[in-house]
Order: C-alpha cells, then structure tokens, then sequence
C-alpha cells in the first residue's frame, strides 16, 4: 500500500493493485474565496497542486469523495475528472453527484465490494453544536482486503464517538487524519486539532497515522511546525507522521 499526500485532503492511495484518488482539488493557488466567517481572510487554496492534474489522475481506477465541500470537490475536479471513473460517496451526496455528470456513482450506505475490496463506511461530526449541524453530514471510509493493510480515512471529523467505534471496530494498520482545527469567527474547531490527533494515536497504539488537510485552507489554524512539536512532547513523532504535499508514504 501507498498512499500520496497531493494537497490538503486530496489522496491517492495504491490499494491491493487499485488506485484510488480520494477528495480531488484541482483549483490553482487562490484562485476560490476564502470560506465566510473565519480568520486569516486570503484567498483559497493557499498552496499550488504540487502535481500536474494530468500526474494526479495517471492510472486512477475509482474515486472516494469523503464529502463534496469545495476543499473536497472544487468545480475546477469536477470539470477535469473523467466521468466515467467509479465514484464512492455517502449517501447524501449521491444525486449531486450524479448531477455533476459522473456516470457510475455508488453511494455506500454501510459497505461496498469492490474489484475484492472491502470499503466500509464510517460515521463523523464536522464539529460541535449549531455548527457542527450546520457542516452536514460527512463519512469516513475503510479499506479491507485479506493480505493488505487496513487503511481507515476518517474524513473531515473531529475526535468523537464515531471516530473512537471505527478505530475500535476496524483496528487499523494505517489512518489518515483530516486536521489543521478548521474554525469560524465562533464555535469550536471543525476539524481535528493536535489534542485530537494524539487522542487518536492513543486510541490505536499499534496504528500509523498520517495527518492531511493542512496549511492549504484559509480557516485551518494548526500548522504543521505546531503539531510536529506537539507529537515530539507527546513521542509520537514515530508514529505519527505529517507529510508535506506531493510526499509519498509505503506501507509494507
């Protein structure tokens, strides 16, 4: 298994002889507003793909959309995707998948087989409270096959019940975590921070975690630098890694 961090919660995962890319963004550097509301008001994304689009989608057999906000599915992708890749989604995002054009969209209520891959749905929350409701309904994905590591995405969701069942449930060889504790002007984070990603390491001692969806978005406050310090103070530095964009991660 490989998994390439592209920019901000844009994957491709190298999956028992698959190729997944999960939440493309394709748009060029601020080239979309910054999210309403929040601090830091620049505009997005903040960072170049460190990759042609053309380098993204070489080999792509599916697509995993987590949730279609527009750091996860910017109109530039959905101009640019072939439409008629496999599309996983949450059940939500089915019809305004279809929509958009893509020819074979599945969403997975609770699981899905495909090609001898188990794909697992899991739940989340986008946050606390009123904005939390607000954020909508958003899903993590499992990847199972007898011989391969298990890979858990947890999607745009803070620490919580959900997160805490699918790392119990699943007992992941390797997690990727959506982070830069993304927030408004008001309400708590709506993404996990750095207390949150060692709650998860805890949680899964025997896991590898990686940390997406930083330093790309005007509202993500955590910054790589800050949370690299955090996981050296709590040793987890070995653990836990945060990769740059474009960084490729085997797991063996």
């Amino acid at each position: 298994m490989e998994i390439q961090l592209v920019r901000h919660a844009t994957l491709r995962v190298e999956y028992a002889g698959l190729t997944f890319l999960i939440d493309p963004m394709f748009s060029s550097k601020g080239e979309m507003p910054a999210v309403p509301n929040t601090p830091n008001q620049r505009p997005n994304p903040g960072v170049e793909l460190p990759l042609s689009v053309e380098e993204i989608l070489a080999g792509v057999d599916a697509l995993l959309v987590t949730h279609t906000h527009f750091d996860h599915l910017d109109e530039a992708a959905i101009r640019l995707l072939p439409k008629h890749l496999p599309v996983f989604c949450q059940p939500p995002d089915l019809d305004k998948l279809v929509q958009h054009g893509f020819e074979q969209v599945i969403a997975i209520e609770e699981e899905y087989t495909w090609q001898g891959v188990h794909l697992h749905r899991t739940g989340g929350q986008h946050g606390t409270g009123e904005i939390g409701q607000q954020m909508g309904p958003v899903s993590g994905f499992v990847w199972k096959r007898a011989g391969e590591p298990t890979l858990y995405v947890a999607g745009d969701t803070i620490w919580c019940e959900e997160v805490e069942q699918a790392v119990t449930a699943y007992r992941p060889d390797a997690i990727v975590v959506f982070a830069g504790a993304a927030q408004f002007l008001t309400g708590g984070p709506i993404t996990m921070t750095k207390e949150d990603i060692v709650h998860v390491a805890i949680a899964v001692p025997d896991s590898r975690i990686l940390v997406a969806h930083m330093e790309t978005w005007n509202h993500c406050l955590l910054s790589r630098r800050e949370l690299n310090e955090c996981l050296q103070e709590k040793q987890l530095s070995e653990r836990v890694h945060v990769p740059q964009d474009g960084e490729i991660i085997s797991f063996h």
